[in-house]
Protein backbone atom coordinates (compact mmCIF):
# COMPACT_ATOMS: atom_id res chain seq x y z
CA UNK A 1 0.00 0.00 0.00
CA UNK A 2 2.71 2.22 1.08
CA UNK A 3 4.55 1.41 -2.50
CA UNK A 4 1.41 2.63 -4.12
CA UNK A 5 0.76 5.65 -2.39
CA UNK A 6 4.41 6.41 -3.05
CA UNK A 7 4.52 5.51 -7.00
CA UNK A 8 0.88 7.34 -7.45
CA UNK A 9 2.73 10.98 -5.62
CA UNK A 10 5.67 10.29 -8.19
CA UNK A 11 3.30 9.96 -11.00
CA UNK A 12 1.78 13.58 -9.90
CA UNK A 13 5.01 14.84 -10.09
CA UNK A 14 6.26 13.90 -13.27
CA UNK A 15 2.97 15.30 -14.59
CA UNK A 16 3.48 18.65 -12.89
CA UNK A 17 7.05 18.80 -14.64
CA UNK A 18 5.46 17.67 -18.09
CA UNK A 19 2.23 20.20 -17.70
CA UNK A 20 4.48 22.96 -16.30
CA UNK A 21 6.76 22.33 -19.55
CA UNK A 22 3.62 22.76 -21.93
CA UNK A 23 2.63 25.90 -20.48
CA UNK A 24 6.03 27.17 -20.21
CA UNK A 25 5.43 27.25 -24.46
CA UNK A 26 3.55 30.33 -23.87
CA UNK A 27 4.21 33.79 -22.18
CA UNK A 28 0.87 34.13 -21.36
CA UNK A 29 1.02 30.41 -19.48
CA UNK A 30 4.01 30.72 -18.60
CA UNK A 31 3.82 31.86 -14.87
CA UNK A 32 1.78 28.84 -14.05
CA UNK A 33 3.45 27.06 -15.88
CA UNK A 34 6.63 27.65 -13.64
CA UNK A 35 4.29 27.33 -10.72
CA UNK A 36 3.03 23.40 -11.73
CA UNK A 37 6.77 22.40 -12.32
CA UNK A 38 7.65 23.60 -8.87
CA UNK A 39 4.62 22.06 -7.56
CA UNK A 40 6.17 19.40 -9.15
CA UNK A 41 9.46 19.55 -7.75
CA UNK A 42 8.17 19.76 -4.27
CA UNK A 43 6.51 16.76 -4.25
CA UNK A 44 8.94 15.04 -5.86
CA UNK A 45 11.72 15.77 -2.99
CA UNK A 46 9.19 15.29 -0.26
CA UNK A 47 8.26 11.54 -1.28
CA UNK A 48 12.08 10.84 -1.75
CA UNK A 49 12.87 12.02 1.35
CA UNK A 50 10.17 10.30 3.67
CA UNK A 51 9.25 7.06 1.41
CA UNK A 52 10.29 4.30 2.94
CA UNK A 53 12.42 2.14 1.06
CA UNK A 54 13.29 -1.13 2.12
CA UNK A 55 17.26 -2.00 4.02
CA UNK A 56 17.28 2.09 4.18
CA UNK A 57 18.04 4.40 6.80
CA UNK A 58 17.55 7.76 6.50
CA UNK A 59 19.32 10.44 9.10
CA UNK A 60 16.91 13.29 8.18
CA UNK A 61 18.93 16.00 10.15
CA UNK A 62 21.79 15.70 7.37
CA UNK A 63 18.55 16.01 4.50
CA UNK A 64 16.70 18.52 6.46
CA UNK A 65 19.17 21.05 7.74
CA UNK A 66 21.03 21.27 3.71
CA UNK A 67 17.74 21.88 2.33
CA UNK A 68 16.81 24.54 4.47
CA UNK A 69 20.27 26.06 3.80
CA UNK A 70 19.49 25.35 0.02
CA UNK A 71 16.23 27.21 0.27
CA UNK A 72 17.24 30.49 2.27
CA UNK A 73 20.37 30.27 -0.48
CA UNK A 74 18.27 29.83 -3.42
CA UNK A 75 15.38 32.25 -2.22
CA UNK A 76 17.86 35.17 -1.64
CA UNK A 77 19.74 34.82 -4.35
CA UNK A 78 16.65 34.96 -6.58
CA UNK A 79 15.03 37.98 -5.10
CA UNK A 80 18.45 39.98 -5.12
CA UNK A 81 19.93 38.89 -8.01
CA UNK A 82 20.05 41.97 -11.28
CA UNK A 83 18.53 40.77 -14.54
CA UNK A 84 22.09 42.10 -16.21
CA UNK A 85 23.52 38.91 -13.86
CA UNK A 86 21.00 36.63 -14.37
CA UNK A 87 22.89 34.63 -17.11
CA UNK A 88 25.69 33.61 -14.85
CA UNK A 89 22.85 32.80 -11.71
CA UNK A 90 21.63 30.23 -14.23
CA UNK A 91 25.03 28.86 -15.23
CA UNK A 92 26.30 28.45 -11.46
CA UNK A 93 23.30 26.95 -10.65
CA UNK A 94 23.21 24.51 -13.32
CA UNK A 95 26.96 23.90 -12.32
CA UNK A 96 25.64 22.52 -8.99
CA UNK A 97 23.32 20.32 -10.66
CA UNK A 98 25.96 18.66 -12.56
CA UNK A 99 27.91 18.45 -8.79
CA UNK A 100 24.79 16.54 -7.52
CA UNK A 101 25.00 13.88 -10.34
CA UNK A 102 28.63 13.50 -10.02
CA UNK A 103 28.61 12.75 -6.27
CA UNK A 104 25.62 10.84 -6.64
CA UNK A 105 27.51 8.63 -9.16
CA UNK A 106 30.55 8.65 -6.72
CA UNK A 107 28.56 7.38 -3.73
CA UNK A 108 26.95 4.74 -6.11
CA UNK A 109 30.69 3.39 -6.60
CA UNK A 110 31.90 4.21 -2.86
CA UNK A 111 28.91 1.46 -2.09
CA UNK A 112 30.84 -1.05 -3.10
CA UNK A 113 33.48 -3.39 -1.07
CA UNK A 114 36.71 -4.45 -1.82
CA UNK A 115 37.29 -6.97 -4.20
CA UNK A 116 33.84 -6.20 -5.86
CA UNK A 117 32.37 -5.34 -8.72
CA UNK A 118 29.10 -4.04 -10.12
CA UNK A 119 27.49 -5.21 -13.41
CA UNK A 120 29.23 -3.69 -16.55
CA UNK A 121 26.38 -1.82 -17.54
CA UNK A 122 25.88 -0.64 -13.92
CA UNK A 123 29.77 0.72 -14.29
CA UNK A 124 29.22 2.41 -17.57
CA UNK A 125 25.84 4.13 -16.59
CA UNK A 126 27.35 5.22 -13.14
CA UNK A 127 30.69 6.63 -14.97
CA UNK A 128 28.27 8.74 -17.80
CA UNK A 129 26.65 10.20 -14.69
CA UNK A 130 30.17 10.98 -12.94
CA UNK A 131 31.93 12.09 -16.33
CA UNK A 132 28.86 14.38 -17.49
CA UNK A 133 28.08 15.83 -14.53
CA UNK A 134 31.62 16.77 -13.89
CA UNK A 135 32.22 18.21 -17.02
CA UNK A 136 28.50 20.36 -16.19
CA UNK A 137 29.85 21.24 -13.00
CA UNK A 138 33.33 22.80 -13.86
CA UNK A 139 32.26 23.72 -17.46
CA UNK A 140 29.28 25.61 -15.74
CA UNK A 141 31.65 27.37 -13.39
CA UNK A 142 34.02 28.53 -16.07
CA UNK A 143 30.79 30.26 -17.75
CA UNK A 144 29.79 31.82 -15.02
CA UNK A 145 33.46 33.72 -14.76
CA UNK A 146 33.00 34.42 -18.39
CA UNK A 147 29.74 36.02 -18.07
CA UNK A 148 30.63 38.15 -14.67
CA UNK A 149 33.74 38.92 -16.53
CA UNK A 150 36.02 38.00 -14.15
CA UNK A 151 37.73 35.11 -16.72
CA UNK A 152 37.01 36.85 -19.80
CA UNK A 153 40.49 36.40 -21.85
CA UNK A 154 42.45 35.86 -18.96
CA UNK A 155 43.97 31.94 -19.76
CA UNK A 156 45.14 30.93 -23.57
CA UNK A 157 44.72 27.47 -23.78
CA UNK A 158 47.36 25.93 -26.20
CA UNK A 159 45.68 23.86 -29.16
CA UNK A 160 42.88 23.33 -27.14
CA UNK A 161 41.00 21.59 -29.79
CA UNK A 162 43.95 18.69 -29.72
CA UNK A 163 43.93 18.31 -25.60
CA UNK A 164 39.79 18.18 -26.10
CA UNK A 165 40.26 15.62 -28.23
CA UNK A 166 42.57 14.25 -26.10
CA UNK A 167 40.93 14.26 -22.83
CA UNK A 168 38.13 12.99 -24.54
CA UNK A 169 39.60 9.91 -25.94
CA UNK A 170 41.17 9.39 -22.83
CA UNK A 171 37.85 9.29 -20.60
CA UNK A 172 36.66 6.72 -23.00
CA UNK A 173 39.31 4.85 -22.65
CA UNK A 174 39.37 4.95 -19.18
CA UNK A 175 35.99 4.18 -18.86
CA UNK A 176 36.76 1.15 -21.02
CA UNK A 177 39.35 -0.29 -19.06
CA UNK A 178 37.26 0.48 -15.80
CA UNK A 179 34.68 -1.73 -17.06
CA UNK A 180 37.15 -4.41 -17.74
CA UNK A 181 38.68 -5.16 -14.42
CA UNK A 182 37.91 -7.85 -11.99
CA UNK A 183 37.26 -5.69 -8.96
CA UNK A 184 36.17 -1.99 -9.24
CA UNK A 185 39.64 -0.17 -8.87
CA UNK A 186 38.68 3.06 -6.94
CA UNK A 187 42.05 4.83 -8.54
CA UNK A 188 40.87 4.96 -11.83
CA UNK A 189 37.60 5.99 -10.69
CA UNK A 190 39.03 9.02 -8.96
CA UNK A 191 41.21 9.74 -11.78
CA UNK A 192 37.94 9.41 -13.70
CA UNK A 193 36.20 12.12 -11.91
CA UNK A 194 39.31 14.35 -12.01
CA UNK A 195 39.64 14.25 -15.61
CA UNK A 196 36.17 14.80 -16.20
CA UNK A 197 36.59 18.19 -14.05
CA UNK A 198 39.56 19.35 -16.15
CA UNK A 199 37.83 18.63 -19.63
CA UNK A 200 34.93 21.23 -18.24
CA UNK A 201 37.63 23.45 -17.97
CA UNK A 202 39.11 22.92 -20.63
CA UNK A 203 36.07 22.55 -23.11
CA UNK A 204 34.78 25.79 -21.68
CA UNK A 205 37.92 28.57 -21.58
CA UNK A 206 38.56 28.66 -25.00
CA UNK A 207 35.13 29.66 -25.65
CA UNK A 208 34.76 33.66 -26.11
CA UNK A 209 31.96 35.27 -24.27
CA UNK A 210 29.80 36.29 -27.28
CA UNK A 211 28.87 31.98 -27.92
CA UNK A 212 28.07 31.78 -24.35
CA UNK A 213 24.69 31.63 -25.34
CA UNK A 214 25.12 28.35 -27.19
CA UNK A 215 27.65 27.00 -24.11
CA UNK A 216 24.82 27.66 -21.39
CA UNK A 217 22.51 25.86 -23.33
CA UNK A 218 25.08 23.08 -23.74
CA UNK A 219 25.70 22.89 -20.83
CA UNK A 220 21.81 22.35 -19.23
CA UNK A 221 21.26 19.69 -21.42
CA UNK A 222 24.45 17.90 -19.95
CA UNK A 223 23.38 18.80 -16.61
CA UNK A 224 20.09 17.30 -18.09
CA UNK A 225 21.25 13.85 -19.02
CA UNK A 226 23.36 14.01 -15.87
CA UNK A 227 20.60 13.84 -13.93
CA UNK A 228 18.92 11.06 -16.01
CA UNK A 229 21.86 8.59 -15.68
CA UNK A 230 22.01 9.36 -11.54
CA UNK A 231 18.02 8.06 -11.61
CA UNK A 232 18.97 4.73 -12.86
CA UNK A 233 22.13 3.76 -11.23
CA UNK A 234 20.76 3.28 -7.35
CA UNK A 235 18.94 0.16 -6.72
CA UNK A 236 15.64 1.61 -6.17
CA UNK A 237 15.66 3.40 -10.17
CA UNK A 238 14.49 7.45 -9.33
CA UNK A 239 11.68 7.65 -12.05
CA UNK A 240 11.12 11.40 -11.43
CA UNK A 241 15.19 12.02 -11.49
CA UNK A 242 15.21 10.11 -15.10
CA UNK A 243 12.38 12.04 -16.37
CA UNK A 244 13.14 15.46 -15.24
CA UNK A 245 16.46 14.35 -16.85
CA UNK A 246 15.34 14.08 -20.21
CA UNK A 247 13.24 16.37 -20.25
CA UNK A 248 16.20 19.22 -19.35
CA UNK A 249 18.35 17.09 -21.79
CA UNK A 250 16.03 16.91 -24.81
CA UNK A 251 14.73 20.85 -24.55
CA UNK A 252 18.18 21.70 -23.58
CA UNK A 253 19.58 19.82 -27.13
CA UNK A 254 17.16 21.59 -29.12
CA UNK A 255 17.58 24.75 -27.61
CA UNK A 256 21.45 24.38 -28.49
CA UNK A 257 20.84 23.13 -32.28
CA UNK A 258 19.02 26.34 -32.64
CA UNK A 259 21.62 28.40 -31.52
CA UNK A 260 24.12 26.48 -33.28
CA UNK A 261 22.07 27.51 -36.34
CA UNK A 262 21.60 31.43 -35.01
CA UNK A 263 25.03 31.41 -34.64
CA UNK A 264 26.26 29.79 -37.51
CA UNK A 265 28.05 26.91 -35.97
CA UNK A 266 28.25 23.23 -35.92
CA UNK A 267 27.25 21.10 -32.99
CA UNK A 268 30.49 18.88 -33.09
CA UNK A 269 32.13 22.40 -32.97
CA UNK A 270 30.37 23.11 -29.62
CA UNK A 271 31.05 19.77 -28.40
CA UNK A 272 35.04 20.02 -29.53
CA UNK A 273 35.45 23.34 -28.35
CA UNK A 274 37.47 26.63 -29.18
CA UNK A 275 35.19 28.09 -31.59
CA UNK A 276 34.21 31.63 -31.14
CA UNK A 277 37.11 33.53 -29.47
CA UNK A 278 37.23 36.61 -29.49
CA UNK A 279 39.10 38.52 -32.42
CA UNK A 280 39.72 41.85 -34.23
CA UNK A 281 38.02 42.62 -37.20
CA UNK A 282 38.86 46.21 -39.05
CA UNK A 283 36.19 48.07 -40.62
CA UNK A 284 36.29 47.49 -44.50
CA UNK A 285 34.20 50.85 -44.79
CA UNK A 286 36.12 54.51 -44.32
CA UNK A 287 34.47 57.44 -42.87
CA UNK A 288 33.64 59.16 -39.72
CA UNK A 289 29.90 58.25 -37.41
CA UNK A 290 27.47 60.60 -37.64
CA UNK A 291 26.00 62.08 -34.36
CA UNK A 292 22.21 62.88 -33.61
CA UNK A 293 20.94 64.59 -30.51
CA UNK A 294 17.68 63.32 -28.34
CA UNK A 295 15.68 66.22 -30.24
CA UNK A 296 16.49 64.94 -34.08
CA UNK A 297 16.15 61.44 -32.79
CA UNK A 298 12.93 61.87 -31.57
CA UNK A 299 11.40 63.61 -34.53
CA UNK A 300 12.28 61.24 -36.79
CA UNK A 301 10.42 58.66 -34.99
CA UNK A 302 7.30 60.49 -33.89
CA UNK A 303 7.04 61.01 -37.95
CA UNK A 304 7.36 57.72 -38.73
CA UNK A 305 4.73 54.78 -40.06
CA UNK A 306 6.94 51.94 -38.28
CA UNK A 307 9.87 51.79 -36.03
CA UNK A 308 11.53 48.36 -34.88
CA UNK A 309 13.13 48.26 -31.76
CA UNK A 310 16.42 46.37 -31.26
CA UNK A 311 16.92 45.47 -27.86
CA UNK A 312 20.89 44.06 -26.79
CA UNK A 313 22.92 43.62 -23.62
CA UNK A 314 23.75 47.38 -23.35
CA UNK A 315 19.84 47.65 -22.87
CA UNK A 316 20.11 45.06 -19.67
CA UNK A 317 22.92 46.69 -18.57
CA UNK A 318 21.35 50.41 -18.04
CA UNK A 319 18.10 48.33 -17.09
CA UNK A 320 16.16 50.38 -19.40
CA UNK A 321 13.51 47.66 -20.21
CA UNK A 322 10.49 49.80 -18.65
CA UNK A 323 11.91 53.50 -20.41
CA UNK A 324 11.75 51.43 -23.67
CA UNK A 325 8.22 50.44 -23.67
CA UNK A 326 7.36 53.58 -22.74
CA UNK A 327 8.42 55.05 -25.55
CA UNK A 328 6.43 52.26 -27.32
CA UNK A 329 3.61 52.91 -25.84
CA UNK A 330 3.94 56.96 -26.66
CA UNK A 331 4.80 56.48 -30.31
CA UNK A 332 1.60 54.06 -30.79
CA UNK A 333 -0.26 57.02 -29.39
CA UNK A 334 0.66 58.97 -32.15
CA UNK A 335 -0.66 56.08 -34.28
CA UNK A 336 3.58 54.77 -35.10
CA UNK A 337 3.68 51.07 -35.19
CA UNK A 338 6.22 49.97 -33.08
CA UNK A 339 7.67 46.17 -32.91
CA UNK A 340 10.80 44.54 -31.08
CA UNK A 341 13.22 42.55 -33.21
CA UNK A 342 15.03 39.89 -31.13
CA UNK A 343 17.90 37.81 -31.89
CA UNK A 344 18.32 34.56 -31.09
CA UNK A 345 21.59 34.72 -29.19
CA UNK A 346 20.87 38.37 -27.72
CA UNK A 347 21.65 39.00 -24.67
CA UNK A 348 24.32 36.31 -22.72
CA UNK A 349 21.57 33.45 -22.54
CA UNK A 350 18.75 31.91 -24.53
CA UNK A 351 15.76 33.96 -24.04
CA UNK A 352 17.57 36.77 -22.52
CA UNK A 353 15.90 39.62 -24.17
CA UNK A 354 12.49 37.99 -24.14
CA UNK A 355 12.73 38.27 -20.46
CA UNK A 356 13.42 41.25 -20.18
CA UNK A 357 11.29 42.86 -22.16
CA UNK A 358 8.44 40.22 -20.08
CA UNK A 359 9.36 42.05 -16.95
CA UNK A 360 8.33 45.44 -18.69
CA UNK A 361 5.03 44.13 -20.02
CA UNK A 362 5.83 44.48 -23.35
CA UNK A 363 3.18 42.60 -25.55
CA UNK A 364 4.47 39.28 -26.99
CA UNK A 365 2.81 39.88 -29.96
CA UNK A 366 5.12 42.41 -30.62
CA UNK A 367 8.26 40.46 -30.95
CA UNK A 368 9.90 39.23 -33.89
CA UNK A 369 12.36 36.85 -34.31
CA UNK A 370 15.08 36.86 -36.91
CA UNK A 371 13.27 36.14 -40.12
CA UNK A 372 10.00 37.76 -39.55
CA UNK A 373 12.23 40.86 -38.55
CA UNK A 374 14.40 40.46 -41.53
CA UNK A 375 11.65 40.74 -43.93
CA UNK A 376 9.88 44.20 -41.89
CA UNK A 377 12.95 45.96 -42.19
CA UNK A 378 12.57 46.82 -45.92
CA UNK A 379 9.20 48.70 -44.75
CA UNK A 380 10.96 50.20 -41.73
CA UNK A 381 11.41 53.69 -41.25
CA UNK A 382 13.36 53.93 -38.67
CA UNK A 383 15.36 51.27 -36.58
CA UNK A 384 16.73 51.68 -32.72
CA UNK A 385 19.55 49.56 -31.49
CA UNK A 386 19.64 49.85 -28.21
CA UNK A 387 22.94 48.44 -26.63
CA UNK A 388 23.03 45.07 -29.74
CA UNK A 389 26.60 45.20 -31.16
CA UNK A 390 27.12 41.43 -32.70
CA UNK A 391 23.95 40.43 -33.88
CA UNK A 392 23.42 43.77 -35.87
CA UNK A 393 27.45 43.56 -37.33
CA UNK A 394 27.49 43.56 -41.17
CA UNK A 395 30.60 41.95 -41.08
CA UNK A 396 29.01 38.70 -40.56
CA UNK A 397 28.31 38.96 -44.47
CA UNK A 398 30.90 41.13 -45.96
CA UNK A 399 33.82 40.09 -43.83
CA UNK A 400 35.40 36.46 -44.88
CA UNK A 401 38.16 36.87 -41.79
CA UNK A 402 35.61 38.18 -39.27
CA UNK A 403 34.97 35.52 -36.51
CA UNK A 404 31.35 36.05 -36.96
CA UNK A 405 31.18 35.52 -40.59
CA UNK A 406 28.32 34.01 -41.75
CA UNK A 407 26.15 34.00 -39.28
CA UNK A 408 22.57 34.93 -39.67
CA UNK A 409 22.03 39.02 -38.63
CA UNK A 410 19.35 40.91 -37.97
CA UNK A 411 19.57 43.15 -41.04
CA UNK A 412 19.02 46.45 -39.71
CA UNK A 413 20.84 48.14 -42.96
CA UNK A 414 17.80 47.39 -44.92
CA UNK A 415 15.50 50.18 -43.25
CA UNK A 416 15.42 53.65 -44.09
CA UNK A 417 17.43 55.33 -41.07
CA UNK A 418 19.14 53.54 -38.36
CA UNK A 419 19.57 55.22 -34.85
CA UNK A 420 22.23 53.10 -32.31
CA UNK A 421 22.65 54.12 -28.60
CA UNK A 422 25.84 53.10 -27.40
CA UNK A 423 27.83 54.32 -24.60
CA UNK A 424 30.91 54.79 -26.73
CA UNK A 425 32.47 53.30 -29.97
CA UNK A 426 33.73 50.19 -28.19
CA UNK A 427 34.00 46.77 -29.36
CA UNK A 428 30.74 44.26 -28.47
CA UNK A 429 31.16 41.05 -26.51
CA UNK A 430 33.21 39.21 -28.90
CA UNK A 431 35.48 42.30 -29.67
CA UNK A 432 34.53 42.72 -32.92
CA UNK A 433 34.34 46.04 -34.94
CA UNK A 434 31.36 47.20 -36.30
CA UNK A 435 30.78 48.40 -39.61
CA UNK A 436 27.29 49.67 -38.94
CA UNK A 437 28.48 52.59 -37.25
CA UNK A 438 29.98 54.39 -40.19
CA UNK A 439 26.85 53.31 -42.63
CA UNK A 440 25.36 56.15 -44.49
CA UNK A 441 21.99 55.53 -42.87
CA UNK A 442 23.57 55.19 -39.40
CA UNK A 443 23.19 57.90 -36.52
CA UNK A 444 24.67 57.41 -33.19
CA UNK A 445 23.61 58.86 -29.76
CA UNK A 446 26.31 58.57 -27.24
CA UNK A 447 25.76 57.95 -23.61
CA UNK A 448 23.69 55.17 -20.96
CA UNK A 449 20.76 53.72 -22.66
CA UNK A 450 18.20 54.25 -19.78
CA UNK A 451 19.28 58.28 -19.94
CA UNK A 452 18.98 58.42 -23.76
CA UNK A 453 15.65 56.96 -23.54
CA UNK A 454 14.53 58.94 -21.13
CA UNK A 455 15.53 62.13 -23.33
CA UNK A 456 13.83 60.84 -26.25
CA UNK A 457 10.84 59.98 -23.73
CA UNK A 458 11.11 63.59 -22.95
CA UNK A 459 11.50 65.51 -26.87
CA UNK A 460 8.60 62.81 -27.87
CA UNK A 461 6.21 64.79 -25.92
CA UNK A 462 7.28 67.71 -26.35
CA UNK A 463 7.53 67.26 -30.48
Amino acid sequence: MVKTVTDILYLISIVGFLWGLKKLSSPISATRGNQYAMAGMGIGVLVATFAPLENSFNNYLWIIIPMILGSIIGYYSAIKVKMTAMPEMVSLFNGLGGACSMFIALVEFLKYPDNTSPATTQILTTSFASIIGSVSFTGSIIAWGKLNGSLRDSFKLPAPIFVNLALLIGLLGLTAYLMLQPTLNYTLVFLQVGLSLIYGITFVTPIGGGDMPVVISLLNSLTGVAAALAGLISKEISYIMVVGGILVGASGTILTILMCKAMNRSLLNVIIGGFGGNGNSISSRQGSVRETTPSDAAIMLKYAKKVIIVPGYGLAVAQAQHICHEIEEALTAEGVVVKYAIHPVAGRMPGHMNVLLAEADVSYDNLLELEDANKEFPTTDVVVVVGANDVVNPAAKEDKNSPIYGMPILDVELAQNIIVLKRSMSTGYAGIENPLFYGEKTKMLFGDAKSSLSKLLEEIANA
